[in-house]
Protein backbone atom coordinates (compact mmCIF):
# COMPACT_ATOMS: atom_id res chain seq x y z
CA UNK A 1 0.00 0.00 0.00
CA UNK A 2 1.11 3.42 -0.69
CA UNK A 3 2.97 5.31 2.02
CA UNK A 4 2.43 8.67 0.50
CA UNK A 5 -0.80 9.03 2.33
CA UNK A 6 -3.53 11.91 3.19
CA UNK A 7 -3.24 12.10 6.56
CA UNK A 8 -7.55 12.03 7.87
CA UNK A 9 -8.98 15.11 7.82
CA UNK A 10 -11.56 15.48 10.47
CA UNK A 11 -15.12 15.74 9.79
CA UNK A 12 -16.45 19.21 8.36
CA UNK A 13 -19.19 21.15 10.13
CA UNK A 14 -21.48 18.97 7.43
CA UNK A 15 -20.25 15.74 8.51
CA UNK A 16 -17.67 15.02 5.70
CA UNK A 17 -14.45 12.77 6.11
CA UNK A 18 -11.96 13.18 3.39
CA UNK A 19 -9.09 10.32 3.65
CA UNK A 20 -6.89 7.96 1.84
CA UNK A 21 -8.90 4.69 0.93
CA UNK A 22 -8.38 1.52 2.54
CA UNK A 23 -9.13 -2.16 1.16
CA UNK A 24 -12.46 -1.85 3.49
CA UNK A 25 -13.60 1.35 0.79
CA UNK A 26 -13.11 -1.06 -2.81
CA UNK A 27 -16.49 -1.72 -2.96
CA UNK A 28 -18.45 1.97 -2.12
CA UNK A 29 -15.86 3.55 -4.48
CA UNK A 30 -16.68 1.20 -6.82
CA UNK A 31 -20.25 1.87 -6.23
CA UNK A 32 -19.83 5.55 -6.76
CA UNK A 33 -17.77 4.80 -9.60
CA UNK A 34 -20.19 2.86 -11.57
CA UNK A 35 -23.02 4.76 -10.71
CA UNK A 36 -21.43 7.55 -12.47
CA UNK A 37 -20.23 5.83 -15.52
CA UNK A 38 -23.93 4.65 -16.43
CA UNK A 39 -26.14 7.74 -15.02
CA UNK A 40 -23.63 10.91 -15.66
CA UNK A 41 -21.04 10.25 -18.75
CA UNK A 42 -23.83 7.52 -20.17
CA UNK A 43 -20.91 5.06 -21.49
CA UNK A 44 -21.70 2.81 -18.91
CA UNK A 45 -19.00 0.25 -18.35
CA UNK A 46 -16.51 -0.13 -21.18
CA UNK A 47 -13.22 -2.28 -19.74
CA UNK A 48 -10.91 -0.41 -22.14
CA UNK A 49 -11.01 2.66 -20.39
CA UNK A 50 -13.02 1.42 -16.88
CA UNK A 51 -10.73 -1.93 -15.69
CA UNK A 52 -9.42 0.59 -12.75
CA UNK A 53 -13.21 0.88 -11.20
CA UNK A 54 -13.58 -2.75 -11.12
CA UNK A 55 -10.04 -3.27 -9.24
CA UNK A 56 -9.08 -0.29 -7.40
CA UNK A 57 -7.08 -1.68 -4.93
CA UNK A 58 -4.35 -2.80 -7.88
CA UNK A 59 -5.12 0.35 -9.69
CA UNK A 60 -4.81 3.23 -7.15
CA UNK A 61 -4.02 1.29 -3.39
CA UNK A 62 -1.18 -0.41 -3.68
CA UNK A 63 1.21 1.27 -6.34
CA UNK A 64 3.80 3.63 -4.32
CA UNK A 65 3.04 6.77 -7.02
CA UNK A 66 -0.97 6.38 -7.07
CA UNK A 67 -3.49 6.90 -4.64
CA UNK A 68 -7.54 6.89 -4.13
CA UNK A 69 -9.33 9.24 -1.81
CA UNK A 70 -12.78 9.18 -0.12
CA UNK A 71 -15.24 11.11 1.04
CA UNK A 72 -17.36 9.11 3.60
CA UNK A 73 -20.40 10.52 5.37
CA UNK A 74 -22.28 8.78 7.43
CA UNK A 75 -20.40 5.38 6.95
CA UNK A 76 -21.00 5.76 3.15
CA UNK A 77 -18.46 6.62 0.83
CA UNK A 78 -20.41 9.52 -1.72
CA UNK A 79 -17.35 10.87 -3.21
CA UNK A 80 -13.65 9.60 -4.81
CA UNK A 81 -10.91 11.09 -6.47
CA UNK A 82 -7.80 9.43 -7.90
CA UNK A 83 -4.29 9.96 -8.88
CA UNK A 84 -2.42 7.33 -11.06
CA UNK A 85 0.95 7.54 -13.32
CA UNK A 86 -0.26 6.80 -16.46
CA UNK A 87 -1.01 9.24 -19.47
CA UNK A 88 -3.85 9.69 -21.58
CA UNK A 89 -3.08 7.12 -24.53
CA UNK A 90 -3.45 7.19 -28.52
CA UNK A 91 -6.18 6.28 -29.55
CA UNK A 92 -8.58 7.59 -28.21
CA UNK A 93 -6.77 10.43 -27.34
CA UNK A 94 -5.07 12.65 -30.10
CA UNK A 95 -0.98 11.70 -30.26
CA UNK A 96 -0.11 14.52 -29.56
CA UNK A 97 -1.91 14.83 -26.27
CA UNK A 98 -0.25 11.03 -25.43
CA UNK A 99 3.42 12.16 -26.31
CA UNK A 100 2.87 15.82 -24.15
CA UNK A 101 1.93 13.69 -21.59
CA UNK A 102 3.56 10.31 -21.29
CA UNK A 103 3.27 7.57 -18.36
CA UNK A 104 5.42 7.34 -15.32
CA UNK A 105 6.04 11.38 -15.36
CA UNK A 106 2.68 12.42 -15.49
CA UNK A 107 0.17 12.07 -12.59
CA UNK A 108 -3.45 12.09 -13.90
CA UNK A 109 -6.26 12.93 -11.75
CA UNK A 110 -9.01 10.73 -12.54
CA UNK A 111 -12.40 9.10 -10.84
CA UNK A 112 -13.63 12.47 -9.58
CA UNK A 113 -16.88 11.82 -9.00
CA UNK A 114 -19.46 13.01 -6.27
CA UNK A 115 -23.15 11.46 -5.69
CA UNK A 116 -25.72 14.26 -6.94
CA UNK A 117 -27.24 14.36 -3.19
CA UNK A 118 -23.87 15.69 -2.19
CA UNK A 119 -22.64 18.09 -4.82
CA UNK A 120 -22.36 21.77 -4.11
CA UNK A 121 -20.39 21.12 -0.83
CA UNK A 122 -17.04 21.52 -1.70
CA UNK A 123 -15.92 18.14 -1.92
CA UNK A 124 -14.60 17.97 -5.21
CA UNK A 125 -12.33 21.10 -4.77
CA UNK A 126 -11.13 19.40 -1.79
CA UNK A 127 -10.94 16.36 -3.63
CA UNK A 128 -8.17 18.09 -5.63
CA UNK A 129 -6.75 19.83 -3.71
CA UNK A 130 -5.89 16.73 -1.66
CA UNK A 131 -5.23 15.03 -4.86
CA UNK A 132 -2.27 17.51 -5.97
CA UNK A 133 -0.77 17.60 -2.37
CA UNK A 134 -0.21 13.99 -2.58
CA UNK A 135 1.57 14.64 -6.59
CA UNK A 136 3.46 16.75 -4.23
CA UNK A 137 4.40 14.85 -1.79
CA UNK A 138 5.13 11.19 -4.37
CA UNK A 139 7.48 13.43 -6.46
CA UNK A 140 8.97 12.90 -9.71
CA UNK A 141 5.79 13.96 -11.82
CA UNK A 142 6.15 16.83 -14.68
CA UNK A 143 2.89 17.26 -15.33
CA UNK A 144 -0.49 16.98 -13.85
CA UNK A 145 -3.19 16.13 -16.66
CA UNK A 146 -7.02 15.34 -16.70
CA UNK A 147 -10.07 14.93 -19.32
CA UNK A 148 -13.50 15.55 -18.55
CA UNK A 149 -16.90 14.83 -20.64
CA UNK A 150 -18.00 18.61 -21.15
CA UNK A 151 -21.43 17.16 -21.23
CA UNK A 152 -22.03 15.99 -17.41
CA UNK A 153 -23.85 18.94 -16.20
CA UNK A 154 -21.21 21.12 -14.42
CA UNK A 155 -18.04 19.44 -14.83
CA UNK A 156 -16.43 21.77 -17.59
CA UNK A 157 -16.89 24.71 -16.11
CA UNK A 158 -15.12 23.47 -12.38
CA UNK A 159 -11.99 22.12 -14.14
CA UNK A 160 -11.88 25.56 -16.58
CA UNK A 161 -12.02 27.28 -12.76
CA UNK A 162 -8.82 25.16 -11.98
CA UNK A 163 -6.94 24.09 -15.14
CA UNK A 164 -5.30 25.34 -17.92
CA UNK A 165 -7.23 23.77 -21.50
CA UNK A 166 -4.65 21.65 -23.68
CA UNK A 167 -7.39 20.57 -26.13
CA UNK A 168 -10.89 20.81 -26.37
CA UNK A 169 -11.78 17.89 -29.41
CA UNK A 170 -15.01 19.47 -29.66
CA UNK A 171 -13.22 21.68 -31.98
CA UNK A 172 -11.22 19.46 -33.84
CA UNK A 173 -12.42 17.68 -36.93
CA UNK A 174 -14.71 15.09 -36.76
CA UNK A 175 -15.17 16.38 -33.03
CA UNK A 176 -12.59 13.26 -31.54
CA UNK A 177 -14.05 12.24 -28.33
CA UNK A 178 -15.62 15.76 -27.60
CA UNK A 179 -13.67 15.88 -24.30
CA UNK A 180 -11.58 18.71 -23.26
CA UNK A 181 -7.74 17.61 -22.04
CA UNK A 182 -6.69 19.87 -18.83
CA UNK A 183 -3.62 20.58 -17.39
CA UNK A 184 -2.84 21.81 -13.60
CA UNK A 185 0.47 23.03 -12.32
CA UNK A 186 2.57 20.84 -10.91
CA UNK A 187 2.78 21.54 -7.34
CA UNK A 188 5.97 22.19 -5.28
CA UNK A 189 6.68 20.03 -2.66
CA UNK A 190 7.08 20.63 0.92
Amino acid sequence: MSTTTVAEVRADADGYVLRTATPRDVDGARAVMLDTVYRDLKSGYVPRWHADIIDPESSYLRPERCTLLVVERDGEIVATGAVRDRGPQAPPNPQWIADRFPSGTTAQLCRIYVRPEHRRHGLARRLVRELRDFVARAGGYEAVYLHTDPSVPGAEPFWRSLAHEVCDERTLPGRGQSVVHFELPVPAAD
